[in-house]
């Protein structure tokens, strides 16, 4: 689990008077920037805010981030790998829970995980998708991003459907981001499929292998 992810409850606001190590404050300017994050979402987040919040000057942060799309920017980037470790930590084969070893299994797993991350930390799953805040051209950001994306095409692998396993990824990926965002934009709740029981968030997997059909 990332450092990042805080208790806003022990977070312990620091006075000016309080001295920071040069070497320690850009992990305290990220952790206070979470913790407004979490608490008031993505728009409480300034470098201004960050540095009162723990007790510095607020030009003290631009040793570290010049500007706000750089705060933003290393926060998704921390945010990219938290979620990126989940998702190889469910599927990995040595995990310590039974994880189904079939292609649809196993994406059901990166689908759930997926799922479970953005509903858990929805202030935190926004800000991935907000390219207006994030600088694209920073490597490890794409690298962040790279990582699950190119985890999902290995479990989806290729395969001769007359299509690419890029398309393949997209139309799960606009799925899952589309169920997820609804979820937390309050137009979906959770339920389960009246007719096999199954929770609509793993139902809407199986629609997506089995296809809706051409039946009138």
């Amino acid at each position: 689990m990332s450092i990042y992810l805080v208790d806003n409850s022990q977070m312990t606001k620091r006075t000016a008077n309080t001295p920071y190590h040069h070497g320690h404050l850009r992990p305290a300017l990220l952790t206070a920037a979470f913790a407004l994050l979490d608490r008031s979402g993505l728009e409480s987040v300034t470098i201004r805010a960050v540095a009162r919040d723990i007790g510095v000057a607020h030009s003290a942060p631009a040793n570290h981030f010049k500007d706000r799309k750089a705060l933003l920017t290393a926060m998704a980037t921390a945010v990219f790998a938290d979620l990126g470790g989940a998702v190889a930590a469910e599927l990995a084969p040595n995990s310590s829970t039974s994880k189904p070893k079939d292609r649809r299994g196993r994406i059901g797993v990166f689908a759930e995980t997926l799922i479970t991350f953005g509903l858990s930390h929805p202030h935190r799953y926004r800000l991935l998708w907000r390219r207006d805040c994030l600088d694209d051209t920073d490597v490890g950001l794409q690298n962040g991003m790279d990582r699950i994306y190119d985890a999902l095409l290995l479990e989806l692998g290729a395969r001769d459907t007359g299509r690419s396993e890029e398309t393949d990824a997209i139309a799960l990926w606009s799925m899952l981001h589309g169920y997820i965002s609804m979820r937390l934009d309050g137009n979906l709740i959770a339920k389960t499929d009246r007719v096999s029981g199954v929770a609509r968030r793993k139902a809407i997997v199986d629609v997506l292998f089995d296809g809706i059909g051409d039946a009138p």
